[in-house]
């Protein structure tokens, strides 16, 4: 049979073009652990983020206006007058702190499995870059919408560059393109934000890409999935061969593994879908979030003789934000906000474990890191507060235990007593297995009432059950405890 012209036209591009191939040992033929767990989703959903804030950033540059006296004025003609700006507008915002949440967990997920350790930290040098570009992008699209918080939000965190000895009074004045925040700064941080920071998260996260599928995806258990090439493989050695052979992928010999597409990528899309809904339910009915999302302050135009009273950056900023107002002296204190970057890219070796997973490390590694997890919470939320002497105080400690995470680390990950690897990736009950428990667990928190309704009639609603609640709690601190030891 004479193949059609549309075949004859795939296979001339396939000749000039390896998409075939570039396909397989991306997505078909690459082997990923089979134990993957929803800690795995947060990656796959921040690529979906990013070409979010591509495609709505690309909208709002038709219609907004990088010029001081219009640019607030153009953010309202796109709310008002462009039809569905208000959508691409609060896709946009929304989707930024939507970045840095599935961000923040996704990092957050190496720390708990060690995906950071030999031989994955170009991967995480990569994905730190990935984060510091991130940082900056937001933090000059926050200037555009030229609201009354961008203005002195901006103001405050680029008067922090004049505290560099030496260069920092004119690293401030390059940075603004003036001697205040004005026009000028305005449309520096528009061409950074649409154009040049944005080629870099691209090539980043490329890099970071590569990287990870040359060395292989971890995996909650943190072992190294043992395989053997195709060609050139030992024949001498059958005893080992046969015992990889006995793996759930004898094709390709490599063990425990299953192929990314199509098994991941529609697990991936269940994520995807439960992250849509919680996304479209922000966007429709609480685009704001309380200010979190959306300053207040930031409806109303900026104006450069009127101080806001509470200047605070946005929520992903804060911790960082707070351990720059911990410390008196403002050098020290640009110091030590950028410290707390700067020692997440030591993290692979400061961690002098043996072991990569959570789940065989010991109790010192995970009490610290539950401390560490708090002293991040309590400092994003003294950042969003005025500075009293109490929260300045408050500050101070959980910015102790912060760096006391990372620097102290060579010594408690050193001492503490792992536990033993086993052989094979564990298996963990899927959500769909646990659901006669979660069940069984919820009529023990309620117990059924007899309520008589307006016209008589009596029926048995569900109340709440302290005993059974109780009950619940107590088991829950046990196990706690029990995987804290």
């Amino acid at each position: 049979m004479k193949p059609s012209r549309l075949t004859l036209c795939g296979n001339w591009i396939l000749e000039r073009f390896p998409l075939t191939n570039l396909w397989n040992e991306h997505m078909a033929h690459y082997y990923a652990p089979k134990n993957f767990n929803f800690w795995y989703f947060f990656g796959s959903l921040a690529l979906l983020v990013l070409v979010n804030q591509f495609l709505t950033g690309i909208l709002l540059t038709m219609n907004y206006k990088p010029d001081a006296k219009l640019a607030f004025d153009s953010v309202e003609y796109i709310m008002r007058d462009v039809n569905w700006g208000w959508l691409v507008r609060y896709m946009h915002s929304t989707g930024a702190s939507a970045f840095f949440i599935v961000v923040y967990l996704h990092m957050f997920r190496g720390l708990l499995y060690g995906s950071f350790k030999h031989p994955r930290e170009l991967i995480w040098i990569f994905g730190m870059l990935l984060f510091v570009a991130l940082m900056a992008e937001a933090f000059m699209g926050y200037l555009l919408p030229w609201g009354q918080m961008s203005y002195w939000g901006a103001q405050v965190i680029i008067s922090l560059f004049s505290a560099i000895p030496v260069v920092g009074d004119e690293l401030s004045l390059w940075v603004r393109g003036d001697y205040v925040v004005s026009d000028a700064t305005l449309n520096r941080f528009f061409a950074f934000h649409v154009i040049a920071v944005p080629l870099v998260l691209v090539l980043l996260v490329f890099l970071h890409i590569v990287a990870l599928h040359e060395v292989g995806s971890n995996n909650p258990d943190g072992l190294d999935l043992k395989k053997i090439k195709q060609t050139g493989r030992r024949k001498s050695d059958e005893e080992e061969e046969e015992k990889i052979l006995r793996g759930n992928n004898p094709d390709l010999k490599i063990m425990d593994s299953i192929p990314f597409h199509p098994y991941y990528t529609v697990k991936d899309l269940v994520g995807v879908a439960v992250f849509l809904l919680f996304f479209a339910t922000v966007i429709f009915f609480m685009p704001e979030m309380g200010g979190y999302f959306l300053e207040h302050a930031n409806f109303i135009p900026a104006d450069p003789m009127k101080t806001p009273e509470h200047i605070a950056p946005v929520w992903y900023f804060t911790p960082f934000y707070a351990i720059l107002r911990a410390i008196p002296d403002k050098f020290a204190g640009v110091i030590g906000m950028g410290g707390a970057i700067v020692v997440l890219f030591l993290l692979p070796w400061l961690d002098r474990s043996k072991v990569r997973s959570i789940r065989y490390r010991g109790g010192i590694y995970k009490k610290a890191l539950l401390l560490f997890v708090i002293s991040f919470l309590a400092l994003g939320y003294l950042g969003t507060q005025p500075a009293t002497p109490t929260a300045t105080t408050f500050a101070r400690i959980f910015t102790v235990i912060y760096f006391g995470f990372f620097l102290l680390m060579p010594l408690y990950t050193r001492w503490e007593k792992s536990k033993p690897l086993p052989k094979h990736l564990t298996y963990q009950p899927s959500l769909e297995e646990r659901l006669p428990a979660l069940i069984d667990t919820f009529h023990e928190v309620t117990v059924l009432t007899p309520v008589q309704l307006h016209d008589g009639t009596v029926v048995n609603k569900r109340r709440p059950n302290a005993r059974g609640i109780l009950n619940v709690i107590t088991r829950l601190a046990i196990k706690l405890k029990k995987s804290l030891d």
